[in-house]
């Protein structure tokens, strides 16, 4: 029983920390779950869509947590919300496909199989790979979240698409509210993270080489 685990492929950063088995596999997923859920609530309200902590923590669990249980904390996440538990932005919850925001809820769960697909190739142990890793994620989530917005958006009538806007081209505010307000951010993000992870890569080396030297 204790060689069940939910981990596929190869070790990631959790698991220089936590044996691989399946209770530790659910608290982790769990982990991931909750991270993004709490990163969820560092918001700033602005509309289409609201400027959050999420994608780091989206990044960081697939990253750390590698592919396959990257994915299923993400989809964890997604379950919980449209449950009905108040995990999304703002302590928003439920049905999705009329949110603006939708997509990049459903893209958290592929961005996050890809950062640990990545993480699982050594990416995240170099400044520029895991810096890649995190970028790539990211466009993932554009890539589900873009269509969806702009889908959403044009059901709204045109004088919601002026007053926001200042234009009724749904394409024109789709790149308003879903990109351009999110590049810096998206940038620090993985500056961060390009710090942090093979940072910690590193420290893990060492205590390895002093291990083993005594």
């Amino acid at each position: 029983m204790s060689n069940l685990t939910l981990a596929i492929g190869r070790p990631t950063l959790a698991d220089r920390f936590f044996a691989r088995s399946l209770v530790t596999d659910v608290i982790l997923v769990a982990a991931g779950a909750a991270l993004t859920a709490i990163a969820a609530q560092l918001v700033i309200p602005i509309w289409p869509v609201p400027i959050t902590g999420q994608t780091f923590a989206v990044l960081f669990v697939g990253a750390t947590l590698g592919a396959t249980r990257g994915a299923l904390s993400l989809a964890l996440y997604l379950v919980l919300g449209v449950a009905g538990l108040p995990v999304f932005a703002a302590g928003g919850h439920g049905n999705l496909f009329g949110s603006t925001s939708g997509g990049f809820v459903v893209g958290f769960v592929f961005a996050a199989a890809l950062t640990g697909w990545l993480a699982q190739r050594k990416w995240d142990h170099k400044v520029v790979g895991t810096f890649v890793a995190f970028a790539a994620g990211t466009v993932v989530i554009y890539a589900f979240g873009l269509p969806w917005l702009y889908t959403v958006l044009g059901t709204f009538p045109a004088a919601t698409m002026t007053k926001f806007f200042g234009t009724t081209n749904v394409l024109q505010a789709t790149v308003q509210g879903g990109i351009l307000p999110f590049l810096l951010g998206d940038l620090i993000k993985a500056l961060i993270a390009a710090a942090i992870l093979p940072l910690s890569w590193r420290l893990i080396s060492r205590a390895d080489a002093r291990k083993n030297e005594s």
